[in-house]
C-alpha cells in the first residue's frame, strides 16, 4: 500500500508539473520556438520588433532588453532607456525603430508580466535584429608600374558592408569577368580574379594590361567604386640595362682617380698633417714669448 501511494503521489506531481510548464508556454500566446525570430532592416530605414502576443493583458508590465555581453535595457518603466530613447516608439508591445543603425543590431527579448490567481505570470519571446549596411568607397591598391613578366596583384577592400560585398573589377571602364576565357575584349589570359576576397592577379602581367583600373563593392543593399587608377606595364629595356652600368662604372672609376690623386697630393698621410701640427705650435710658442718680453721690456 504504501509503495503504491508513493507511486500516485509521483504520477501527480508529474502531472502538475507538465501542466503548470504548458500553461507558462501557452499563456498571452507567446510560443517558444526552437529558431529565434530574425528581423532584417536596412540601416538608416525603419524597423519593427514584434513581441508575439495576440492579446493585451490587462494590468501587465512589458520591458524590452538587448541581449549580449551585458545585459540592458532597452524599454523599462514605461520609457525607452539609451540609444533608442529619442527614435523609437511601443505599438501594442513591439518597438518601432524610426532609423535604425548598424549599432543596433544584435539580440532582444521582450518580457511581459501580469497577475493573476496563481501568482505572477511571465511570458518572454527572443529575437534577432540584423542590420543591412551598404559598402563604403573600397580601399584599392594598384600598382603604377610593373615589368612585363613578372606577377602582379591588385588589391580591394571594404570593411563596411553587410552583408559581406563581392568585388567587381573594371578595366578602362568595362567589367573584367571572373572567368577570362569568356571574355572577348580581353587579350590577356594570364590573370585570375576572386570576388570574395577582391584580388586581381596577373600571373604574367605584359604591356597590353596598361590601362586604367577600379574596383566596385556591391552587396544587396548597394554598390560604391573606388576612384581609377593608371597601371603602366613597361618591357625590361637591355639597352637600358646596359646603360645603367655603364654608368655606375663611369661613376667608380671617377671616385677611384679621386682617391688616388688624393693620396699622391698627401691629403691623407698622417705624416704631412701631424708637421702642419707641429708648425703651428711652435709659431704659436714664439708669438707668446715675444709678447713675454715686450711687456718687461717696458716695465
Amino acid at each position: 500500500m504504501a509503495r503504491r501511494s508513493r507511486h500516485r503521489l509521483l504520477l501527480l506531481l508529474l502531472r502538475y508539473l507538465v501542466v503548470a510548464l504548458g500553461y507558462h508556454k501557452a499563456y498571452y500566446g507567446l510560443s517558444a520556438p526552437k529558431r529565434h525570430q530574425v528581423v532584417t532592416a536596412i540601416e538608416y530605414q525603419e524597423a519593427i520588433l514584434a513581441c508575439k502576443n495576440p492579446k493585451k493583458p490587462i494590468s501587465s508590465r512589458l520591458e524590452w532588453k538587448k541581449l549580449g555581453r551585458s545585459v540592458s535595457f532597452v524599454y523599462y518603466q514605461q520609457a525607452f532607456q539609451g540609444d533608442l530613447k529619442d527614435r523609437a516608439e511601443i505599438i501594442d508591445f513591439s518597438i518601432r525603430i524610426k532609423n535604425v543603425t548598424r549599432k543596433d543590431a544584435g539580440k532582444y527579448r521582450c518580457e511581459i508580466s501580469a497577475p493573476s490567481e496563481q501568482g505572477q505570470n511571465l511570458a518572454e519571446d527572443t529575437l534577432i535584429l540584423e542590420v543591412l549596411v551598404a559598402p563604403a568607397v573600397p580601399s584599392c591598391e594598384i600598382p603604377s608600374f610593373a615589368l612585363s613578366g613578372s606577377v602582379v596583384e591588385l588589391l580591394c577592400q571594404d570593411k563596411e558592408g553587410n552583408p559581406a560585398p563581392e568585388y567587381i573589377w573594371f578595366k578602362d571602364g568595362s567589367r573584367l569577368l571572373e572567368n577570362r576565357k569568356l571574355d572577348s575584349r580581353s587579350t590577356n589570359s594570364s590573370y585570375t580574379m576572386n570576388t570574395k576576397s577582391g584580388t586581381l592577379k596577373f600571373n604574367t602581367v605584359s604591356r597590353l594590361d596598361s590601362g586604367e583600373y577600379s574596383c566596385e563593392a556591391r552587396n544587396s543593399v548597394g554598390s560604391r567604386r573606388c576612384p581609377q587608377k593608371r597601371m603602366q606595364v613597361d618591357d625590361l629595356s637591355l639597352s637600358g640595362i646596359i646603360a645603367a652600368v655603364a654608368v655606375v662604372a663611369l661613376v667608380i672609376c671617377a671616385c677611384g682617380l679621386g682617391v688616388c690623386y688624393a693620396q699622391r697630393k698627401g691629403y691623407f698621410s698622417k705624416e704631412t698633417s701631424y708637421k702642419k701640427g707641429s708648425a703651428t705650435s711652435k709659431a704659436t710658442t714664439v708669438s707668446e714669448n715675444d709678447f713675454k718680453h715686450t711687456k718687461s721690456f717696458i716695465i
